[in-house]
């Protein structure tokens, strides 16, 4: 499946599964709630998680090493820190 990005790029588009707990998901619905009352446009799961993905692509963090989503939230501080 094929879909354009709101930057114009190709995606090709996969479905990720996620179990997530009550205040991740009440923390991801906040999120988007907030950017529509400020901006007019909720942002949807998806697109928070494409931001997300895109911040840590820039940031060049890599998996090597990365044992736990704990060691992985240390390094995107770490990286955000030297930034």
């Amino acid at each position: 499946m094929k879909q354009e990005g709101t930057d114009k790029r190709k995606i090709s588009a996969h479905r990720v599964i996620t179990a997530l707990g009550r205040e991740e998901m009440d923390f991801l619905d906040k999120l988007g709630k907030d950017a529509l009352f400020t901006t007019g446009h909720k942002l949807s799961y998806n697109e928070i998680l494409r931001g997300l993905i895109d911040f840590a692509m820039e940031r060049g963090i890599s998996g090597k090493n990365l044992d736990s989503a704990r060691a992985l939230k240390l390094r995107l501080q770490e990286k955000e820190l030297h930034s």
